[in-house]
């Protein structure tokens, strides 16, 4: 548990422009002579009650509801006064310049969640997750936040950095009694133990990484030479009309991004500039910004003409392709094929890819592409699944990297067991940054750094 911060934090958290409602949030130590200059009189705990909130002259800023928490049983941990007035800027404004005048001082981003975390109201992961429920931009990213929220994903970590900890004990017991210290370690089933927190390991890490998936979504790249439909395939996706869509070679100069959901799955889709030897200083920006959208992208849909094979210029494009990016080819225009929609596995650029036919004008075989994207960024709907971000995966792959240490070190004939306990405990560790116990303070502003004021 963490000292209270002694300073008092306000700040507007509903969004910025007008609405019928706006709230002004205040955290501090200790509120009651707060409240009472701002109101009047006193206000009964967890109760919301009407008042008027008066400015230093005695004069009337707005009429609204108030909610007094006292500490510690409030979001923060700390007294926290909540006032609901009417959601003009203005309005808003002087309420909040009336409570800094009081002593407040503006909170900063991600400040209030920060201060639950520091009392011990929250773990990190959960306070990741209030502000991942904020942006979810899905129905499945909002609910799987939620799941963090209320403690999912952390009870899942506790119980293997639990399960390491009884097995750490276990491994400090025996190196006091050398001549015994394997036997016993067989008696105890360690081996097996080991095996099976490296099974749980890989569950939490499968739920995790779709938990991923949901808040940051999958960034694909339309990429082909001109003409091959990478713009009608965009607008297919996003069902509107965002790129234009001319025969005329090299129509699409700069990149066009769209986000949009396929079973609740966010996919960033970027078209851009068809990959040829450019005819000027315009067009060789476009490709440039390609190659920049190919290196950032989890992956690439290679787009083809169906009535032609891969052409020379095709297989240079793919030899290009960064090594590990997946990749499909779509066979586009097959309503002038005359073909059915299909899809197969085939070796595309030294690396094993589908191969998709479709037609983007007429909408023939999307359901197939839109399956083989959610089958490539491993999806799927399970309720084991909670919101997650890359240093949530980190830790986890980190702590199965000493996990396989540890029990590769067990595997010896004459196990070194201070190696064997050395990773068990850098295992605990990097499992017990994700909920907060292990983690240095820069991170932590920096985590808490991206919230919204007000949050």
């Amino acid at each position: 548990m963490h000292e209270t911060p002694p300073d008092t934090i306000a700040a507007i958290a509903t969004p910025a422009g007008r609405g019928g409602v706006g709230i002004v949030r205040v955290s501090g130590g200790n509120l009651v002579a707060f409240v009472v200059a701002l109101t009047g009189g006193t206000l009964t705990p967890r109760r919301a009650a009407c008042a008027d909130f008066k400015a230093s002259d005695g004069s009337l800023i707005d009429s609204g509801l108030t909610l007094y928490f006292p500490a510690p049983a409030s979001f923060t941990g700390e007294d926290v006064l909540e006032l609901h007035g009417h959601g003009g800027p203005v309005v808003m404004g002087l309420l909040l310049a009336r409570c800094l005048e009081l002593g407040a001082r503006l909170a900063e981003p991600g400040e209030f969640t920060r201060r639950a975390f520091l009392n011990g109201k929250l773990d990190l992961a959960q306070a990741e997750a209030v502000a991942d429920l904020i942006d979810a931009s899905t129905a499945a990213a909002a609910k799987s936040a939620a799941r963090s929220l209320t403690g999912e994903f952390s009870r899942a970590v506790y119980a293997l950095v639990e399960e390491l900890t009884d097995l750490r004990l276990l491994v400090e017991a025996t190196l006091d009694f050398p001549e015994e210290e394997i036997d016993f370690l067989r008696q105890a089933d360690a081996f097996n133990r080991v095996i099976r927190l490296d099974a749980r390991l890989r569950e939490v890490h499968a739920g995790a990484k779709r938990g991923k998936l949901l808040q940051a979504g999958l960034r694909v790249v339309l990429i082909g030479q001109p003409n091959v439909g990478k713009s009608s395939l965009l607008n297919l996706l996003s069902g509107d009309e965002l790129a234009i869509v001319t025969p005329i070679p090299g129509t699409t100069r700069d990149a066009l991004k769209s986000s949009i959901q396929i079973h609740g799955i966010p996919l960033h889709i970027i078209d851009t500039a068809g990959l040829r030897e450019a005819g000027d200083e315009v067009e060789k920006i476009g490709i440039a910004r390609t190659w920049k959208a190919v290196s950032e992208a989890d992956l690439a849909l290679f787009l083809v003409d169906a009535r032609a094979d891969l052409t020379p210029d095709d297989r240079a494009i793919l030899e290009k392709l960064p090594e590990g990016l997946p990749r499909v080819v779509v066979r586009n225009k097959i309503d002038l094929t005359s073909e059915a929609p299909k899809s197969y596995s085939q070796g595309i650029g030294g690396v094993e890819g589908m191969v998709i036919s479709l037609s983007a004008k007429t909408g023939q075989g999307l359901e197939l592409l839109e399956t083989t994207l959610l089958e490539i960024a491993g999806w799927q709907d399970a309720e084991d699944t909670f919101v997650a971000r890359e240093r949530h995966l980190q830790a986890i792959d980190a702590g199965a990297k000493h996990l396989a240490l540890a029990r590769t070190e067990l595997e010896n004939p004459l196990p070194a067991l201070e190696l064997f306990a050395e990773n068990l405990r850098l295992a605990q560790n990097s499992l017990s940054e994700i909920t907060g116990e292990f983690t240095p303070d820069d991170l932590l502003g920096e985590i808490f750094g991206r919230f919204c004021i007000g949050k």
